[in-house]
Parts: structure tokens; C-alpha cells; sequence
């Protein structure tokens, strides 16, 4: 092999790696999208808590605010959006929890790859 060569599967492993970089890369951001959802929703339902129950309530529907019929039915959405938010949080940290693993992984396969193509010259 040529000086400066490397071979086809060392190739390939840089490929894979730079495929599950993305991939971290890409659950991180899901992840955070969701805390960032998870923490509106706990603002919303802490403000629902300091009304009371005559007080009207609105909710987005696309481009308007409706009234809501009832504080209870906004609270009961919410809570229900926000336990459905922590499951997909917690399958999001199990994803980058294994995909970072894979990472190290391929990492520590490159850098030893390249270590014994530089001996190798």
C-alpha cells in the first residue's frame, strides 16, 4: 500500500464513525427539544395552579386561542403531554446512552487502526 493510504476497512470504519457522530448528534438535539417542551409544560401547569377555577383558560389551536372548557381538561392534557414527553425523554438518554457507547467504541478501533498503519511504515 501506498504511503498515505489507508485501507478499505479502516475507511469504512471511519465512514461508520462519522454516521453515529450524526447520530449522537441528532438524539442530543431530540433530547434537548423535549426538555425544552417538558419545561413549558411544567411553567404552564405551575401558572394553572396559582388560578382558580372560574378564571378562563385558553389553549392554542393552530394560529388562535380557544376557550377552554375547563381548567381541569387544560391540566389533564397537559400532564398527559408531559408523561408522554418523560418516556420519550428517557428513550432518548437510552439511545445516546448506547450510541455513544458505539461511539468510544469505533473510536478507540480507528485511532488503534491508525496507530498500527503509522508503525506499519
Amino acid at each position: 500500500m501506498a504511503q498515505g493510504e489507508i485501507s478499505k476497512q479502516l475507511q469504512d470504519q471511519i465512514n461508520r464513525l462519522q454516521q453515529v457522530r450524526s447520530q449522537v448528534q441528532s438524539i442530543l438535539l431530540q433530547r434537548q427539544q423535549v426538555e425544552l417542551r417538558l419545561k413549558e409544560i411544567n411553567a404552564a401547569l405551575d401558572e394553572l395552579e396559582k388560578t382558580d377555577d372560574k378564571t378562563p383558560i385558553y389553549k392554542a389551536a393552530g394560529a388562535v386561542l380557544v376557550k377552554a372548557n375547563s381548567k381541569k381538561e387544560i391540566v389533564d392534557e397537559l400532564k398527559s403531554n408531559k408523561e408522554t414527553l418523560e418516556l420519550r425523554k428517557k428513550t432518548l438518554e437510552k439511545q445516546e446512552g448506547r450510541a455513544r457507547e458505539n461511539l468510544n467504541e469505533l473510536q478507540s478501533k480507528v485511532q488503534n487502526a491508525l496507530s498500527l498503519s503509522k508503525e506499519d511504515k
